[in-house]
């Protein structure tokens, strides 16, 4: 019987195949109290599988094809450091010489606690990185299991099932770790779909990486498909159809064909400058997440990053704040990546509801609207300079832009520039090289865009956070099922903040960006381009789709129609009426 399962479409695309089931590889820890004379036999249990585990990633990196994606070799390298991380290490240890239990009750008890704090965390982006702790603490599960007498001594890596006909190929799961897709991306399949995952999982990542069609969070699927069965994928729609009828399939078969062709035109744009018809030069930047993110932005043709997102390297050891060389040699791989185009690098943003503040943690009722952003930066201000002498170093090497999130005050400015002189004067007084950095401020709340004049006498670009600056708008959580249909980016007071931004950069001649998911939609890129933005910042996988509406825009002939909207009372109603 035909099934369909939505999920979200995470690579674009439609793919129709036969299943490849893979199970989830989850193992059963058992859990029981041993005798005080066995903790040493156990704390080295501990460690041995552990270690194992790390010969196992370390062994994956050195053998990885030439041609596999960046991304997961950054994803295994993420695991290793998860593993390695001390902080979990003392605590498991804690539990096994202070309370007596066995390596894996000890290991399953402290992956829990962790759990349910990256559960708690606002950023979707950040909570996702709870998988990737619970596939390092798996594989260890399977080492320690073996060692305890059982069969298993590693992670089965490949599924056993082949096709029996010579069929595209779905791989189909419940979630699917880094050392895990490089091992299928052998295999050739046309698509990934899994159970669990976000637009900022793994998985996600690196399906991007590899340009196959993915979906993820289709809840179920890999429980309700059956090895051989067919699949249609559809990357577009998010949707996975189970046991499609012959006509299905020939549909969807004709409509990947079509969309192969329409990206193959879009491939064709990779190396055309992006200017509008009227001859209006526009940037298209990438928004980045780690080093891993640099080669699918250089294949999209992007000219920088416009937005860096620091975050990735304050969640990799869960408690542990990531130290000055740490992070300079991260941020530096990624300006060096970049071969002289600008990288914005927006300082941590992160809050009092994160595991890294543990001095806070619970304080907040309402974690969006407390302690977090520049507010906790400036709140820690040694490790702030920490983070900004990085910035200052990596900028030794290649154009660097640092980006303050969550302003809202001018004292907030004024401290915030003060500890960038501060750091600069550590580095100077230590002999280190540092670089120049042009400094910039992100609109992400109202009182922000409306003392853009103000910010603009700082800073020497704003970019406009269009995600934060609509849910504070509009006093819309849009991970809340409850209120998600309330979010509108346009609103017509989100579209007139926007207007405001744009127009104070244009009249003092510095660049305004925006860089939330309003700059990938090309329902808003004739829009943007109509009130002045020359400046957009998106996921790589965005930036042809938008740049192909750049080509055909009339920045000019734009500029009138956008100002109706803007000032219209349906804004919606007048989006599709752009003139070409």
């Amino acid at each position: 019987m035909t099934l369909c399962i939505h999920g979200l479409a995470v690579v674009r695309g439609v793919a129709v195949g036969r299943a490849v089931v893979v199970s989830s590889g989850a193992t059963d820890a058992p859990r029981y109290h041993i005798d005080p004379s066995q903790v040493a036999q156990e704390l080295a249990r501990m460690g041995g599988a552990r270690d194992a585990v790390v010969r196992e990633l370390q062994g994956l990196l050195a053998g990885m094809p030439a041609d596999a994606p960046s991304e997961i070799s950054a994803l295994i390298d993420v695991h290793l450091q998860l593993l390695l991380d001390e902080t979990l290490e003392a605590a498991v240890r804690g539990w096994i010489v202070e309370h007596h239990y066995n390596a894996e009750w000890a290991l399953t008890v402290q992956t829990e606690a962790f759990g349910r704090q990256f559960d708690a965390m606002d950023d979707p982006y950040l909570r996702e990185r709870k998988a990737d702790l619970e596939q390092v603490v798996d594989r260890v599960l399977h080492h320690l299991k073996a060692s305890a007498g059982g069969q298993a001594a590693a992670m089965p890596e490949r599924p056993e099932w082949q096709p029996r006909e010579n069929a595209p190929r779905i791989l189909v799961a419940r979630d699917l770790s880094p050392a895990q897709m490089l091992q299928f991306k052998e295999g050739g399949f046309a698509g990934f779909v899994t159970d669990l995952g976000t637009a900022t999982s793994h998985t996600a990542i690196v399906a991007r990486g590899m340009e196959i069609p993915a979906v993820v969070a289709a809840r179920g699927v890999s429980q309700l498909v059956r090895p051989d069965d067919w699949v249609v994928l559809d990357g577009d729609a998010g949707v996975v159809v189970l046991d499609p009828t012959e006509r299905m399939r020939a549909q969807y078969e004709a409509a990947g064909r079509d969309a192969a062709a329409r990206d193959a035109d879009l491939q064709q744009l990779r190396g055309v400058a992006a200017r509008t018809r009227d001859g209006q030069a526009v940037q298209l930047l990438a928004n980045i997440e780690s080093a891993a993110d640099v080669a699918a932005a250089l294949r999209a043709g992007v000219d920088g990053v416009g937005l860096f997102r620091s975050e990735f390297l304050f969640i990799a050891g869960a408690d542990r704040l990531p130290g000055e060389e740490e992070q300079y040699l991260a941020y530096r791989a990624v300006v060096e990546g970049m071969h002289g185009m600008p990288v914005t690098i927006r300082t941590v943003d992160i809050g009092a509801d994160k595991p890294l503040d543990r001095a806070r943690q619970g304080e907040a009722a309402n974690p969006a609207l407390g302690l977090r952003a520049i507010r906790w930066s400036l709140a820690d201000p040694a490790m702030f300079r920490t983070q900004l002498r990085a910035l200052l170093r990596a900028a030794a090497h290649g154009p660097v832009r640092v980006l303050f999130p969550m302003l809202a005050h001018l004292h907030e400015i004024r401290q915030a520039l003060a500890q960038v002189a501060l750091a600069q004067e550590e580095l100077a007084e230590r002999g280190v090289a540092a670089g120049p950095v042009s400094l910039g401020a992100m609109i992400e709340v109202p009182a922000a865009a409306l003392m853009a004049d103000e910010f603009l006498d700082h800073f020497n670009f704003l970019s406009i956070g269009t995600n934060d600056l609509i849910q504070y708008t509009l006093a819309i959580d849009r991970t809340d099922e409850a209120v998600g249909h309330l979010y509108d980016p346009a609103h017509p007071a989100v579209l007139r903040l926007l207007d405001r931004v744009i127009a104070a950069g244009r009249r003092r001649g510095k660049e305004i960006s925006v860089c939330g998911e309003m700059a990938s939609d090309p329902e808003f890129t004739r829009l943007l381009l109509g009130l002045g933005l020359r400046v957009f910042s998106m996921p790589a996988m965005h930036v042809l789709r938008v740049k192909q509406q750049v080509l055909a825009a009339d920045a000019k002939a734009l500029a009138t129609w956008a100002q109706q909207v803007v000032a219209s009372r349906a804004p919606r109603e007048l989006l599709g009426m752009a003139a070409l």
